[in-house]
């Protein structure tokens, strides 16, 4: 493999990752405050419906992230309502939010374009654009690095950057402030978290929320950025990947980071079937190369990769004493 075909799967592995990580970003604020949230699927699918409608609409690409951003935020508070409030099983309501976007975004895009479930091409101003970095072509001479940062680094929508910005924030979130340190005790021990005087309700509300957030997030970067509007079941799987990302990553934010560059890694791979076969030298099935994220998401929740424990009150709604 040449360099500059190295640089062309990095490139596409970054922009592949970008999703994945936002959605596991999004399950590690959940699940690290005792809510397990199968529905990370859902609500991206939800998010890039409206993202893609509302951009088709408005022509602007930040229009539709934020509708993106309220469809994904509304299938968070049902999510919040039923597992919190109403003491549901979190992993049914999950799922159950999971089958209702999937006939829900298909119906309502449907009734809106009569396009078979998709959204016209998005266009101009309806798409985020590429940034291209200070310096990127003056440096593209350098030997290797330049073309690494100008290929690879270089050139991708504001929302990937974001991402990657947003892991930052949350490993400081998580560990160097009192909120943080509140939402991993309430994951841990909630009675504890409750007999020192903070809502235990609260907290997990806020950490659904900002699941929603993220997950809006991941869905409009679909929708607007990775692809030119919505499609039916364009999410194909991502927040189960997600999530057993974040297994992988035993709930670390750098760590998921790593776990999604990994899974974007073998989607891009995918893409480029001559390259694995120039590497292997045997022809393999595009299918087989398609199924390797499905693969390895196996493997990592079948535990090959080693013994992840999830928080101790994870998936266990919290009934105050009294």
């Amino acid at each position: 493999m040449d360099y500059g075909t190295l640089l062309q799967i990095l490139d596409s592995t970054l922009r592949l990752a970008t999703p994945l990580l936002l959605a596991c970003l999004a399950g590690l604020y959940s699940e690290r405050s005792g809510v397990f949230d199968i529905g990370l699927e859902g609500k991206m699918l939800v998010a890039a419906m409206c993202a893609g409608a509302v951009a088709y609409y408005t022509g602007s690409a930040w229009v539709g992230a934020l509708a993106g951003i309220a469809g994904s935020l509304a299938f968070a508070l049902i999510h919040g309502v039923t597992s919190i409030t109403f003491r549901g099983n979190q992993l049914i309501a999950g799922v159950a939010l999971n089958f209702l976007a999937s006939g829900l975004t298909v119906l309502a895009a449907q009734s809106l374009f009569g396009q078979g479930g998709r959204t016209p091409p998005l266009t101009g101003a309806a798409r985020f654009g590429e940034l291209h970095l200070p310096f990127a072509e003056a440096l593209r001479g350098v030997p290797v690095l330049g073309p690494l940062y100008a290929e690879v680094i270089s050139g991708h929508s504001i929302l990937v950057y974001a991402a990657f910005a947003i892991v930052a924030l949350t490993w400081w979130v998580l560990y160097r402030t009192r909120y943080g340190l509140r939402l991993r005790a309430v994951g841990e021990n909630p009675a504890a978290v409750d007999t020192a005087g903070v809502s235990v309700k609260g907290l997990r509300f806020s950490a659904v929320m900002i699941t929603g957030v993220l997950c809006g997030l991941a869905g409009a970067y679909m929708a607007t950025a990775l692809q030119a509007g919505f499609g039916k079941e364009m999410t194909a799987g991502r927040g189960y990947i997600a999530l057993a990302a974040l297994i992988f990553a035993k709930w670390r934010p750098v760590q998921a980071m790593g776990a999604c560059l990994l899974f974007g890694f073998f989607q891009a791979l995918a893409l480029r079937p001559d390259v694995v076969e120039r590497v292997v030298q045997v022809k393999v099935p595009v299918p087989f190369l398609d199924a390797l994220p499905y693969i390895l998401t196996v493997l990592v929740l079948a535990g090959f990769v080693g013994k992840a424990i999830p928080p101790r009150a994870g998936g266990e709604p919290y009934v105050k004493e009294r």
